[in-house]
């Protein structure tokens, strides 16, 4: 018997279609039923790469007594926090703020008024670590809710009064400025782990935004420790077990502070985010490294995320079966010293043993070891007379990838979210454009047309998501407008194709219109989105760009191509939080302090009077000043404001950049030209 669940577009949705829990979807209805029953709201958040989701599905939801307790005395609403961020926003501010932490599966009880009175995330099936068992909880829920309904109304209504009072300036103090910035590195220098790479300790995150700041500055300001932490970060996120050694793309996250063990799943949005992130180190360094894992991860996402749409699914679960068929975390991609032999005979095992770092003992769980390439640098010489036969390297790895096509592949979630998209679009575009491979930017093209075509709609409003070629109900929200102009903006720089540019503009006229407060603060939903318990507002990087962040740079950018002053007011008053939040927490505005560096810079608005995809236009795509626009190809259209009136000089194609409304002398000449756009600390 399937529930309320099975008409869902959410792949996460539709696994609790069949449990015997009578799933309501977040709406109206759900609550209305919970005022007419008089029972509360037991909302349960996740997402389908959760490995904790999983296993309290499996615990508890599709089991029978408890489903059949949570029946009687509740009405549960299941939500896919991928579909419904702002649902997840506000109620995991208050998940942290009652109980200092948060995390998937966030489980709280609410009132008919969606008010929150009781909060966790996981609960085991039996009371274990401390914590008490889910039927404990709900147990415990029933008797308050019987016993001491004053009280549950009381605490419901003062957690919604204090969240009330959460409401962010814009940062009020004006432009972020150089001190800032420079403050800002400084305490990322404080925070960076000189031994193993990356910032903080286990579990360490791949610190996307935080890099692309870093390569700004040093563009900008001749920063050599900026420069060599991003390098160095990238290096060993790349040779350590969070890169898919075979396979290409990230994980999610390593637990460990050495990058050695992933938590499995692999994410779009990670991917997209890393792909620019090496594309834009080797064009700051030229590292081969950089060069082999951006182009491996734009093909990792081509492969194995597009959808028959061509748009981009959302992620690969962590756990799929094992030779046994039993469901386990990593399967598909770890290795023992036996399947080594197994796949490439004894001489060719003992060699990928080495070169992977596979052992007897392992790495991971129960003898299996998890791909990685040793270690290089100060804190790791070189074994004695250690050279790497690089063809046996590539026969061994290519041997091994076929061996694994034959084990059963982790689940896809096969939504398509705007955002994520954005980002996947605005990293093959350039990678296309660097790498000459114009297939990456026709994958990118063709998200971008989906996105148009099924998610824009006739008023430029943006849906959420879409499956199967059928649009989600849920509207988008501030970070699907800022990373899909990105994108969009992105793509005009790489194909000349103004309509991109004019696309991104409809978007960013609506941020204005919708999700702009007074003073320029900037909110995660529209004015005339759904009203939930407070209207969410966050500036601070996750595991993408702030919505907040992500529409700063994108009318940033905007503003450079097309000279409208709204936009670029737009983007220096929202970038007032940066300056707030940059020097005391730079680890998590990462991305505010790379539109910042964009902002210091001019950024600088680069016309190319020529072909696309000519020697100029490439050269100005390769230039490292941050943030820098450009605009390609003809200059009797009228797609680009900036090419108009523009011509070339003696029939050849002429590059002219300004910046700070001043212009250099036009030139044809591609040397001249990189020099103009290496940034001043270059």
């Amino acid at each position: 018997m399937s529930n309320r669940l099975a008409d869902a577009t959410s792949p996460y949705l539709l696994q609790h279609a069949d449990n015997p829990v009578d799933w309501w979807p977040w709406s109206p209805e759900a609550f209305e039923e919970a005022r007419r029953r008089d029972v509360p709201v037991l909302l349960s958040v996740g997402y389908s790469a959760c490995h904790w989701c999983h296993v309290m599905a499996h615990e508890s939801f599709e089991d029978d007594d408890v489903a059949a307790y949570l029946n009687e005395h509740f009405v549960p609403v299941k939500v896919d926090r991928e579909e419904r961020p702002d649902v997840d926003a506000v109620y995991m501010e208050a998940v942290q703020a009652a109980t200092g932490q948060g995390g998937w599966p966030m489980t709280v009880f609410l009132t008919a008024d969606a008010e929150p009175f009781y909060f966790g995330t996981y609960f085991p099936p039996e009371s274990r670590h401390g914590l008490p068992s889910f039927r404990q909880v709900l147990e415990g829920v029933v008797a308050a809710w019987t016993d001491r309904r004053d009280e549950v109304g009381e605490v419901a209504g003062r957690i919604v009064h204090d969240l009330s009072q959460r409401s962010l300036a814009h940062g009020g103090e004006g432009l972020p400025a150089e001190s800032e910035l420079a403050q800002a590195l400084l305490g990322l220098t404080r925070e960076y782990d000189e031994k193993n790479r990356g910032f903080g300790g286990a579990p360490k995150f791949p610190p996307s935004m935080v890099i692309e700041f870093l390569l700004r500055h040093h563009a900008r300001t001749g920063a050599d420790g900026a420069l060599q932490m991003a390098a160095d970060t990238c290096e060993a996120m790349a040779r350590g077990g969070m890169y898919d050694q075979l396979g290409g793309g990230f994980a999610r996250y390593s637990v460990d502070r050495e990058w050695i063990v992933p938590h499995f799943e692999k994410m779009l949005y990670d991917n997209a985010l890393l792909c620019r992130v090496y594309a834009h180190l080797w064009r700051s360094t030229g590292s081969e490294l950089a060069r082999r894992v951006a182009l491996e991860t734009a093909d990792f996402m081509v492969r194995e995320l597009r959808t028959a749409e061509g748009g981009f699914a959302s992620a690969l679960d962590a756990d799929s079966e094992d030779a046994q068929g039993k469901h386990v975390e990593g399967a598909y991609y770890v290795w023992t010293p036996a399947q080594l032999r197994e796949a490439l005979g004894e001489d060719d095992a003992a060699f990928a043993a080495e070169h992977f770092g596979v052992t007897e003992e392992g790495t991971f769980e129960e003898g299996s070891s998890v791909l990685q390439l040793p270690p290089k640098g100060p804190h790791h010489p070189p074994r004695t007379g250690e050279v790497v036969d690089e063809a046996r390297a590539a026969d061994v790895r290519a041997r091994l990838l076929a061996a694994r096509e034959l084990r059963t592949r982790p689940g896809r979630d096969d939504k398509v979210v705007a955002a994520w998209n954005g980002l996947a679009i605005a990293a093959l575009a350039e990678v296309g454009a660097y790498f000459d491979r114009p297939d990456l930017i026709e994958r990118a093209t063709e998200a971008a047309d989906l996105l148009v075509r099924l998610h824009m709609g006739p008023v430029a409003r943006l849906v959420r998501t879409s499956r199967d070629g059928r649009a989600g109900e849920h509207t988008g929200v501030l970070e699907d407008y800022g990373d899909v102009a990105e994108g969009f903006l992105a793509l005009a720089s790489v194909t000349g194709e103004g309509v991109w540019l004019e696309f991104a503009g409809f978007l960013l006229d609506i941020v204005l219109q919708h999700f702009t407060g007074e003073g320029g603060q900037l909110y995660d939903t529209a004015d005339d989105a759904e009203q939930l318990i407070r209207r969410p507002q966050d500036p601070t990087d996750s595991a993408t760009p702030a919505g907040w962040t992500a529409a700063a740079g994108a009318l940033l950018s905007y503003a450079a191509y097309t000279g409208s002053e709204p936009h670029r007011a737009a983007a220096e008053q929202a970038l007032g939080v940066v300056k707030a939040l940059g020097p005391k927490a730079p680890r998590f505005i990462g991305w505010g302090l790379a539109v910042a560096e964009a902002l210091l810079d001019g950024p600088r608005e680069v016309a190319v009077a020529g072909p696309v995809g000519g020697e100029l236009h490439r050269t100005a795509l390769l230039g490292r000043a941050p943030g820098a626009v450009v605009a390609a190809g003809e200059t009797s259209g009228s797609e680009f404001p900036l090419l108009a009136g523009r011509p070339m000089l003696g029939g050849a194609p002429t590059a002219y950049v300004c910046r700070h409304f001043v212009c250099d002398a036009p030139t044809t000449d591609a040397a001249e030209l990189a020099r103009a756009l290496g940034g001043d600390g270059a």
